[in-house]
């Protein structure tokens, strides 16, 4: 493995900073899209990856960003037909007038649609629906946004759909879809568990007493929606035990919703391409190369140089531990891209443990993961400050971490 080439990793890191302070800045004066195309061009044109590797870098994303554009459009689909916001009704009419068992229901809602249809479409289509509904009711908004934005990180860990770190590195685990769901489904169900009590416990006060006011009526199962995306996780299922990718599975239920909504001129074609979210796309695509240059000019070094190797507990914890520092010192997506490299050798279970730390480390700061700064655009001037995040930060994530590592462990050896 190359050593460290100090001037080549101050270059390419000074492009990783100025590609992800675009991303991470509410309104930049450049598009982040733009920032990160301009960023791969200029790592190539000074020589610190070459077009051929650029090249490679972006193709092997492209199926990755494809399969995330797909699912994007599957969601905002559903969300059209009312998918969000019957599910919403649906769960306040269950938990009645009572602010804590609202809360109980709306992690689940949020953890189920985090797994199938991936933490985006969580944190942009389910956050305002979660945060109206407790308005109306007379509830804190507070608890239910952060359980709700919390979980779009903590709980994508069950399926390699539910987010882009897992998509990056589901290959890399060389596991079925499905035996990849059935070794996360510890880690998740105990990373869901977890927050979900540390939260309830901080926000108790906000959670005593009851609404002001009862659940608004359910209104209508959207059944075609339903149906579609029931089939569409399904169809992942199948897919790969066929080898067939995941892909194909979200084209036909991207298709058969946006037939049905173009036929009946409920949606335009417009429609489909905003929510597809191309620039996105190409900022992930310049954001491999970027990330290949400073991987190349040393950090893969040095992260070789602390990562253990194999699949004991220690290990693993500190594996998930290391990418959760890197997730929040580069943000989840270049730690990705560069721990994967370094793990892979050891097998899937380092590269799940990679996903842990990941997954949940990026609850700790909003520079964390993409997501968090989208739920901060959400709440707008009601999401909490960088330091009150942090602070809530550090009440769930070093546990979630540790219980999560600790079940990844446990399955890997049944």
């Amino acid at each position: 493995m190359p050593g460290v080439d100090p001037i080549g990793l101050a270059a390419s890191g000074a492009v990783l900073a100025a590609t992800l302070a675009a991303a991470l800045t509410s309104r930049p004066r450049v598009p982040a899209a733009a920032v990160a195309a301009a960023g791969a061009v200029l790592v190539v044109a000074i020589g610190l990856v070459g077009p051929e590797d650029a090249g490679d870098a972006v193709r092997d994303v492209a199926p990755t960003i494809g399969f995330l554009v797909l699912v994007l459009v599957l969601a905002a689909l559903a969300d059209a037909e009312g998918l969000f916001t019957w599910a919403a009704a649906a769960t306040a009419a269950r938990a009645g007038r009572s602010p804590t068992a609202l809360l109980a229901r709306v992690g689940l809602l949020a953890a189920g649609v985090t797994a199938v249809l991936s933490l985006d479409a969580t944190v942009v289509l389910l956050v305002p629906v979660v945060v109206g509904t407790a308005a109306r009711m007379g509830i804190p908004a507070r608890p239910h946004a952060v359980l709700t934005g919390h979980l779009a990180n903590s709980a994508s860990l069950l399926l390699p759909v539910s987010n882009l770190t897992n998509l990056l590195a589901f290959a890399a685990t060389g596991l079925t879809f499905l035996h990849f769901a059935g070794l996360m489904l510890g880690p998740w169900l105990v990373a869901v568990a977890v927050e979900y009590l540390v939260l309830r416990w901080l926000f108790r006060a906000e959670l005593s007493g009851t609404a002001d006011t009862a659940p608004g009526p359910v209104p209508p199962i959207p059944r075609a929606a339903l149906a579609v995306v029931a089939l569409t996780v399904a169809g992942f299922g199948v897919a790969s035990l066929t080898g067939v990718p995941p892909a194909w599975p979200a084209a036909l239920g991207a298709a058969a919703l946006a037939l049905r909504r173009l036929r009946a001129r409920t949606s335009r074609p417009a429609d489909l391409v905003r929510a597809a979210d191309l620039p996105f796309a190409v900022f992930v695509a310049g954001l491999a190369v970027v990330v290949l240059a400073v991987r190349r000019s040393g950090l893969e070094s040095i992260v070789a140089g602390v990562v253990p190797d194999g699949s004991s507990l220690l290990a693993l914890l500190a594996v998930a531990g290391i990418a959760a520092v890197l997730a929040n010192v580069l943000n989840n997506l270049p730690a990705t891209l560069a721990m994967l490299p370094v793990v892979a050798a050891s097998g899937p279970g380092a590269v799940l443990a990679v996903l842990i730390g990941v997954n949940i480390g990026p609850n700790l700061t909003y520079a964390g993961s993409l997501a968090n700064l989208l739920w901060r655009r959400v709440l707008s001037g009601r999401a909490p400050s960088g330091s009150r995040f942090t602070l809530i930060g550090l009440a769930t994530v070093p546990l979630t971490l540790l219980t999560a590592t600790v079940a990844l462990w446990l399955a890997l050896r049944v």
